[in-house]
């Protein structure tokens, strides 16, 4: 597929794109014409590579996990550093607890939408489409916690 399409597909901007290869994060062949041709494994790694980003780690700590993310899985770092290894575990680390605390949140948005929904259902004014005084619907919630 040619860059357009890949950026497309990944949300991700074509000059990101091209940043990823010069990077060696992702690679693409060139067509007799010259435009750069992606395989279709290509669209997984550009969301790997998105969410490491997001995630907080720099690409040349990606560029070196990112054989980890293939099957089957080669690791072999003959140069991993003390520092590198540091660095991975603070960010395993931070991950972990973003995840925890994403994790709180979509627990708490569920209770507050099923309280909503059972409001709603159970029609508190009779017509079953009050949802009710705030009162109720933080009791119910208070109830799930």
């Amino acid at each position: 597929m040619r860059i357009g399409e890949l950026s497309e597909r990944t949300d991700t901007p074509r000059r990101l794109l091209r940043y990823y290869e010069e990077q060696g994060l992702i690679v693409s062949e060139r067509c007799t014409n010259g435009y750069r041709s992606y395989s279709e494994a290509t669209v997984d790694r550009v969301l790997q590579v998105r969410g490491l980003l997001d995630a907080g780690l720099p690409t040349r700590i990606i560029k070196q996990i990112l054989p980890c993310l293939d099957k089957p899985r080669a690791i072999h770092f003959p140069d991993a550093t003390p520092e590198m290894i540091a660095t991975l575990e603070r960010e395993r680390d931070r991950m972990t607890a973003r995840i925890d605390c994403l994790a709180r949140n979509r627990d708490a948005v569920a209770d507050y939408l099923d309280a909503v929904i059972s409001l709603r259902d159970s029609g508190a004014d009779g017509s079953g489409s009050d949802l009710g005084g705030q009162g109720e619907l933080r009791e119910r919630v208070d109830e799930r916690s």
